[in-house]
């Protein structure tokens, strides 16, 4: 287990170790729990990286025609496992994002390297952040858990020691304020807002800076972190029709990000399997509205952001996520549609082939999405954009504690070059906003 904190080189030892251990003909498999993570993975150690569900888990049929997974042979000899971002990885199933799954994603990892002849596996990441939802620590990264529960030997390493050169971005300054906080369970915090590059702005001046920013670094550059669904929804909204002039539900150029599990619309041979939670879209054109089983559709062309080796598929979208403040369609509702159009195929007299036929309906694995400018902070971890839009929502006293700190550490180390705190309260700022 390597922990390090924002700017105490874990990317710059990953790089090394990857590049080292190359020399010396040893294998290395690089992994990340999201697309996104992978994708920053890669870029930093340059060599392909993959996310944790695409290396270990195949898909499968199960009875009755449901898709699901299972856990791949590991067929790797004499290879380190290396994954990055290992705080995110949850001990327990979520059974609302991992349907198919019957152990926890971690407890499938595990067994799945050292399944594998004379494999190693070495976890990375930042304690500081936020751990995976409904958990109060970050299992992975913690050697006593790893010891009792696999039952194997741990060996662990923290880097604390944040470089000078890091000390000068006013971004990793606040970030190493705020863990330090956190170290010490002190919930509270004063942001140092007196850096070009960490800035406390209006609600008034976001619209003109996002306008800068966008055009400066790219939409795709550029994120706005919020604490809710509902938060989120109303900064996509605005993002969409103030600054990019989107007027359609969506549009040629949306950027979309998945938020439940796909098995459906890649084709079989495509390396990538499955479309996964988190995951982001670019949509490429549109095509023809549905509206059917009291729900709304849109066929589109999409592509993947993360994987540059994707192929470009056809969809359908199912509107109806876009604007509701759950993280995906609720459950009943799935089940309604479910009933709806398991009621289409009632000529059929078999029950299990009507239940494989709603498994293969192209509108009961409509792609669940939202809009990918504004998102919350889980939703964001493991992700870096150059520039980070930070949005508080309504922040009173009591709200501060420790988690909050946690939350706040994890947005601001999501951006590399710029952070602007929108509405921050003047009583957290070092230097006060003028509020027009």
């Amino acid at each position: 287990v390597l922990k390090g904190y924002a700017g105490t080189g874990k990317t710059s030892v990953i790089g090394a170790l990857v590049k080292s251990l190359g020399n010396f003909n040893i294998k290395t498999c690089l992994l990340a729990p999201t697309g996104r993570a992978a994708k920053v993975l890669s870029k930093h150690s340059e060599k392909t990286a993959t996310t944790i569900h695409r290396e270990i888990y195949v898909p499968i049929v199960k009875s009755g025609g449901y898709p699901g997974f299972s856990l791949k042979d590991n067929k790797r000899r004499n290879t380190l496992f290396i994954v990055d971002e290992a705080s995110m990885l949850a001990a327990e199933n979520n059974s609302m994002s991992n349907e198919w799954q019957a152990q926890s994603l971690l407890d499938d990892l595990i067994e799945y390297v050292f399944s594998g002849d004379n494999c190693k596996l070495i976890f990375i990441g930042d304690t500081a952040q936020l751990p995976p939802v409904g958990s109060s620590l970050s299992p992975a990264l913690n050697p006593e858990f790893l010891k009792s529960t696999y039952w194997m030997p741990v060996f662990s390493f923290e880097l604390k020691q944040v470089s000078r050169q890091a000390l000068d971005s006013g971004i990793l300054f606040n970030a190493t304020e705020l863990r330090q906080n956190i170290n010490n369970n002190i919930p509270e915090f004063i942001l140092h807002n007196n850096d070009t590059d960490f800035v406390a702005i209006t609600g008034q001046e976001l619209e003109e800076r996002l306008n800068d920013t966008i055009q400066q670094y790219g939409i795709d550059q550029n994120l706005v972190i919020t604490y809710s669904n509902k938060r989120a929804n109303l900064f996509n909204e605005q993002i969409r029709r103030r600054i990019l002039w989107f007027e359609n539900q969506i549009d040629a150029g949306d950027k979309l990000m998945v938020v439940k599990n796909n098995y459906f619309w890649l084709p079989e041979e495509s390396d990538i399997g499955f479309i996964a939670n988190g995951d982001t879209l670019e949509v490429l054109s549109t095509g023809r509205f549905e509206e059917l089983y009291g729900l709304h559709f849109l066929n589109s062309e999409v592509s993947m952001i993360d994987y540059s080796n994707a192929p470009n598929f056809e969809t359908k979208i199912l509107l109806d996520t876009l604007h509701l403040e759950t993280p995906s369609l609720p459950q009943a509702v799935h089940h309604k549609l479910f009933e709806l159009i398991l009621d289409d195929y009632q000529d059929i007299p078999e029950k299990r082939k009507r239940l494989s036929m709603v498994m293969k309906n192209p509108y009961y694995n409509a792609l669940q999405v939202k809009f990918a400018y504004a998102v919350t902070c889980h939703k964001a971890q493991g992700g870096q954009w150059d520039v980070v839009y930070i949005d508080p929502g309504y922040l009173s006293p009591e709200k501060i504690d420790v988690n909050y700190l946690r939350w706040l550490y994890t947005a601001v180390t999501r951006a590399t070059k710029q952070v602007f705190l929108v509405n921050f309260p003047n009583e957290l700022l070092e230097n006060p906003v003028e509020f027009w």
